[in-house]
């Protein structure tokens, strides 16, 4: 068992690097001594406002180098970070706050109306630190983060640490409408880091382009990059030109991308005329990616494709497809090596069940079931669902799978009603209560449906009361304004009757298979 800890890790990176660059942001750079250097004021102003270890704090905020700052000072001083994703409603940021009593939270002035609006429901919050702005924009009480970082200086207090401690809680959807905080310790983050390093090819010197969320699966690949003494260009947002004009710009070697993003570079017409020769390692997940348009990717691009499975509850690094298996000169083999999901990273093992837990024969679907050093340690305040995904050992992952002699891992559907569209866990359930809340809805039923671009996108079937009338535009807005744009239908279809099962539950299987029809595998 690897004994360190997240800042450890981060230490090593200063000591090892120091006046070495460490961080680019637009026209601002940080070198190693630097991150160092604010994250340890900040982890000395937090010990001065009376937090310790243990205790939760939440992030929100874009992508920018104070997460790296607000990580790293979390992990020396013992705290838990509870990252929330800027897309997500008040409802949901509150809600997660609450549920994991967070003592403070850090946010980016572009939330901060969000945060105004959200005080007077936060139970636990006692700290506010604000994220650039001016400074007569600070609202009262709350902390601007970059004076705390001019007035401490960087010696906090030692703080004792183990591999076991709690390191984060990040949440994901709930089948039962609420989401679930995934509790990950120091151990997991740490092996997680070392398998990205070994299994998605880091090598010396990344320069590495961040432009999905470092609240999600972005952040998960910042000290594999800084370990190995790379630069680490962060975007706050991801544009297709301006992703492109800094490839060109910064020599970028590498990056992360979910499966539309790379779709949308596909699609952009001016893109050959940017200079791409340094790019060597495209890293991809969050969700299924089409074969056919990998095909496309690997015609333009190059082989320079690295494929990630993985899921919160087990981060990022459950298997792998390197860039050297997507080469394939059998055109059959291609398409079958392309849809598939690699093979288990090093410290991983998996197993396909049938519903009564035993093992498949090879080329047989069941449930994917995982053993790995970086798995959870369960959801937070939550010992049912604990119970229910963590068995004897093994993580039941919810996806239906098969795997073929050479181990190679083929996802053909999920067991849960999960929608992963543009790389982000949709859990219907929730969509579902909110419509419900709706005076002229008597019943509804969302489920991911093919698309193009995002790989899924959200359809709500819905039932109306006799009498009632409402649009679609108007369901839409509504469940937009509950729950925010990112779980909100993309569609919806007015129907006279759900399919239903025999003991009266809406008939997934049956409302899915309708808009699945003719496909080799229920996701896409």
């Amino acid at each position: 068992m690897i004994s360190l800890t997240l800042g450890d890790l981060y230490d090593r990176c200063v000591q090892f690097y120091g006046k070495h660059t460490a961080v680019t942001y637009g026209n601002q750079s940080f070198s190693y001594n630097q991150i160092g250097d604010q994250a340890k004021r900040l982890a000395a102003a937090l010990q001065d406002m009376g937090l310790k270890k243990g205790d939760k704090v939440a992030f929100l905020m874009p992508n920018c180098p104070e997460y790296i700052f607000c990580e790293y000072a979390l992990a020396k001083c013992g705290c838990v970070r509870t990252p929330l994703a800027v897309l997500l409603s008040p409802e949901d940021h509150i809600y997660m706050m609450n549920l994991t009593e967070c003592k403070a939270v850090i946010y980016h002035t572009k939330m901060a109306d969000r945060i105004i609006k959200m005080i007077p429901d936060l139970k636990t919050v006692e700290h506010f630190i604000q994220i650039g702005g001016e400074k007569g924009d600070l609202p009262d009480g709350h902390h601007s983060l970059e004076k705390l970082l001019a007035t401490y200086p960087p010696t906090p207090a030692h703080v004792d640490i183990s591999p076991e401690d709690l390191m984060g809680i990040y949440f994901t959807g709930g089948t039962t409408g609420k989401p679930k905080g995934v509790m990950l310790s120091h151990r997991a983050w740490v092996y997680t880091i070392l398998a990205e390093t070994l299994d998605f090819d880091i090598g010396r010197q990344e320069v590495f382009a961040y432009a999905a969320p470092l609240t999600h699966g972005g952040g998960c690949l910042l000290l594999p990059v800084l370990l190995r003494k790379g630069r680490c260009v962060i975007l706050d947002h991801f544009d297709p030109k301006s992703f492109l004009e800094t490839v060109e710009k910064e020599k970028i070697t590498s990056s992360f991308l979910v499966p539309t993003m790379i779709y949308l570079l596909l699609d952009l017409p001016e893109r050959d005329k940017y200079n791409l020769s340094s790019l060597r390692n495209i890293i991809y997940g969050a969700s299924a990616i089409a074969p056919d348009r990998l095909k496309q990717a690997i015609k333009t691009f190059g082989p320079i494709f690295t494929q990630l499975f993985g899921q919160t509850e087990a981060p990022m690094a459950l298997s792998s497809l390197p860039r050297q298996e997507h080469v394939v000169t059998d055109p059959e083999r291609e398409m079958m090596i392309l849809s598939s999901a690699g093979r288990p990273t090093f410290h991983t093992e998996i197993k396909i069940v049938d519903e009564n837990n035993c093992e498949v024969k090879t080329g047989k679907s069941g449930e994917v079931l995982v053993r790995s050093a970086n798995m959870m340690d369960g959801y937070f305040k939550n010992p049912e669902a604990t119970a229910e995904t963590i068995r004897d050992g093994w993580l039941h992952t919810g996806d239906i799978a098969r795997q073929d002699e050479e181990g190679f891992l083929y996802i053909v559907d999920r067991k849960k009603d999960m929608i992963i569209s543009g790389g982000f866990n949709i859990f219907p359930r929730e969509i579902e209560d909110v419509l419900f809340e709706h005076p002229a809805v008597r019943n509804a039923a969302v489920i991911g449906i093919p698309h193009e671009k995002w790989g899924e996108q959200v359809l709500a079937m819905v039932e109306i009361h006799t009498n009632q009338t409402v649009s679609q535009e108007e369901l839409i807005a509504f469940v937009k304004n509950k729950k925010g744009s990112l779980v909100a239908p993309k569609k919806v279809e007015f129907r006279t009757k759900i399919p239903l099962t025999n003991l009266g539950k809406l008939d997934k299987k049956q409302i899915r298979a309708e808009y699945w029809q003719g496909k080799n595998r229920m996701v896409i």
